[in-house]
């Protein structure tokens, strides 16, 4: 078996997350338009090598700061809301005129802590960003500033690449920082820290290297860069940290430049189904022998094969499938209990003219269920 290495695990990444820090992208209050447009170079290159890519993008406050003269240092939540609206706007302008000359379409997705954590937004936002994905855009995701106040934030977008990156079954997350990696100690006080390039997994002791942001600009630092690899890798997602300051910095990983390698613990697909196999179910949908026979198929379960519908569910909450011999496994409900039981039996084509809305063609897609 090859050893693992950060350059080989970017090779062979065929969805890739990478994050970007507002002190890589603005300066003085102003984008850094040369380093951006050579980090646009390279995630053409990604995609010409066959991977998806999601952009977790940092700098709107940063942005928008400067145009409205707003001072240095902490800024009031309403200041940096603000801050953050004027800058959204320059930023989601930035990345579509960097990345058009590449023939790459960008999308704006802005989240919140609650899009992830409440199931049916959960489900929303994974659909919208593998859409996009499969539409041959690129989305460029940022935390939804304008409105987030301390209850749903992230306060970080280390973390928040590491949940959309679990979020779209991504085989590797990149955090460009303004460091090249995980360090025994702090490197610019310590001349005896070494440098670690695989962390097989996240131990105690590997907390505990963690130290403070290097950068005033960088409000995580390694210990949430530590808190994302956890996150990234028990969802089967690998994680690097590289540095990012110099131009095409993702070309430079590929090339073989030091960086920290947080190896995945298994794969997405089998931890996001142990993830739905470990939920208590609310409901259950029982299928006819056809559609038992299509789920073992790796078929998703369409409307026409339900026979009934028992509980009360709403969309996203786990369900109980049962076939005409017992339970076949978990998944989550593409449509809410009401709505299951009135397009139960029915073909996919007729659940607009039932519900009144246009619908998803899979009761339970595929993806969103443990056989």
């Amino acid at each position: 078996m090859a050893t693992l290495t950060p350059a080989s695990v970017l090779h062979a990444a065929r969805r890739v997350v990478v994050k970007i820090g507002s002190a890589l992208l603005v300066e003085n209050g102003r984008l850094r338009a040369d380093w951006l447009a050579a980090l646009a170079s390279d995630v053409a290159g990604l995609r010409a090598g066959g991977a998806d890519v999601v952009i977790v993008s940092s700098g709107s406050i940063a942005l928008g700061r400067a145009v409205l003269g707003l001072p240095q240092g902490p800024l009031a939540l309403e200041q940096s809301q603000a801050a953050a609206a004027v800058g959204q706007i320059r930023l989601a302008r930035a990345y579509e005129e960097v990345l058009a000359p590449h023939g790459i379409t960008a999308g704006q997705v802005l989240l919140t802590l609650d899009d992830t954590h409440d199931r049916r937004r959960y489900l929303n936002s994974r659909a919208t960003l593998g859409t996009l994905l499969g539409l041959g855009v690129l989305p460029i995701v940022n935390e939804n500033d304008t409105i987030a106040t301390d209850e749903i934030r992230y306060g970080d977008n280390d973390r928040l690449a590491a949940q959309v990156a679990v979020t779209i079954g991504a085989d590797l997350l990149v955090l460009l920082s303004d460091v090249d990696g995980l360090y025994t100690g702090n490197p610019q006080s310590d001349p005896q820290a070494r440098h670690l390039p695989v962390i097989d997994s996240i131990t105690p002791e590997v907390e505990g290297m963690a130290g403070d942001p290097l950068s005033p600009f960088s409000k995580g630092g390694m210990k949430t860069k530590i808190m994302a690899a956890r996150t990234a890798t028990s969802g089967g997602c690998a994680m690097l940290i590289g540095a990012g300051q110099a131009l095409n910095p993702l070309a430079a990983l590929t090339n073989g430049a030091r960086a920290t390698l947080f190896v995945a613990q298994g794969d997405p697909r089998s931890a996001r189904k142990g993830w739905i196999a470990g939920m208590k179910p609310k409901g259950a949908v029982h299928v006819d022998s056809g559609a038992a026979r299509a789920l073992a198929s790796g078929k998703s379960l369409l409307p026409a094969g339900v026979v009934r519908v028992e509980g009360q569910f709403q969309r996203g909450d786990p369900v109980c499938i049962v076939g005409p011999e017992g339970p076949l496994g978990l998944g989550l409900a593409g449509y809410d209990a009401a709505e299951a039981r009135a397009i139960a039996g029915h073909q996919s084509s007729e659940i607009e003219t039932i519900l009144n809305h246009p619908g998803r063609v899979a009761l339970i897609h595929r993806d969103e269920m443990a056989l």
